[in-house]
C-alpha cells in the first residue's frame, strides 16, 4: 500500500496526447457505443434516480463520476446545496468505507459501471448541471489509450449528458488529451491549467499533494443552457 506522502509519480513513454486520439474521437462520434447493459446496472440508474426525484426533482444534478471513498460527493453536496449530487463508483467496497460525514439529504451513493451508467442517463433524458472527474483513470502506456476516458468509446455519449465537466489529474497529459477530446467534440477551447486546491477534495488530491506532485485540471462550460 503507498502511504499519503509517498505517491509514485505518473510513468509513460507518451510525451503528449496520444497521435491516434482524433481519430479514435471521429470513429467513436460516428458509432455509437452497443454494449448491452448489465442487470445490476439498470438497477443502479434505476435508484440514482429515484433518489433524486425523491428530493427534488426540480433539483440541478452533478455526477460525481468515479468517487471513489465519497469524501467529493460530500464536500460537492455541501458547496452546492440547492443540487442533488450523486456518487457513482464500481467499487462496493470503497463505497462503504467510513465517510467523514453522514451522508445529506441532497446526495446519494451508488455501485456502478460508468461505461453503462453514463449512457442510463442519456437514455432516460437527464442532463448534467456539473460533472467531475477527478484523479485516476489514468492507464498510461501508449496502448492503452482507448481505455482512458478521451479514447474510450463511450465518451462522446458521456458528454451528451451535458453540463460544466471538471477533470482534474496528477498526470498533465491525460488532461491535455482530455481538453483536446473537449475542444474536438463541442467546437470550444478548454485550457490546460496547473491546480493548486486550498483544500484537497479527494483522498488521491490530498496524497499527490503530500507527495509533491504537481496537479492540473481542464474545465468544459458549455454556458448557459438553452
Amino acid at each position: 500500500m503507498t502511504l499519503p506522502g509517498n505517491s509514485r509519480f505518473v510513468g509513460s513513454a507518451q510525451d503528449g496526447p496520444h497521435r491516434d486520439l482524433e481519430n479514435l474521437l471521429r470513429r467513436h462520434a460516428g458509432h455509437p457505443f452497443q454494449k448491452p447493459f448489465a442487470d445490476y446496472n439498470r438497477r443502479a440508474a434505476e435508484a440514482a434516480l429515484a433518489a433524486w426525484q425523491g428530493w427534488n426533482p426540480a433539483a440541478p444534478l452533478i455526477l460525481d463520476a468515479g468517487c471513489g471513498v465519497g469524501w467529493s460527493t460530500l464536500r460537492l453536496a455541501g458547496a452546492f446545496p440547492d443540487h442533488f449530487v450523486l456518487g457513482v463508483d464500481q467499487s462496493l467496497d470503497r463505497l462503504t468505507r467510513g465517510k467523514p460525514a453522514p451522508t445529506p439529504a441532497n446526495a446519494a451513493f451508488v455501485r456502478a459501471d460508468l461505461v453503462d451508467f453514463w449512457r442510463l442517463l442519456g437514455r432516460a433524458g437527464v442532463r448534467l448541471a456539473r460533472h467531475y472527474l477527478l484523479y485516476p483513470n489514468p492507464w498510461p502506456k501508449i496502448g492503452q489509450v482507448a481505455r482512458r476516458w478521451p479514447g474510450h468509446a463511450v465518451f462522446p455519449e458521456m458528454l451528451a449528458l451535458g453540463g460544466v465537466l471538471e477533470c482534474r489529474s496528477n498526470w498533465k497529459i491525460y488532461i491535455e488529451e482530455m481538453a483536446f477530446a473537449l475542444e474536438f467534440l463541442t467546437g470550444r477551447p478548454v485550457a490546460v491549467e496547473a491546480w493548486h486546491p486550498a483544500r484537497p477534495l479527494t483522498p488521491f488530491e490530498r496524497k499527490y499533494l503530500e507527495s509533491g506532485h504537481p496537479l492540473w485540471r481542464c474545465v468544459s462550460d458549455p454556458g448557459p443552457a438553452g
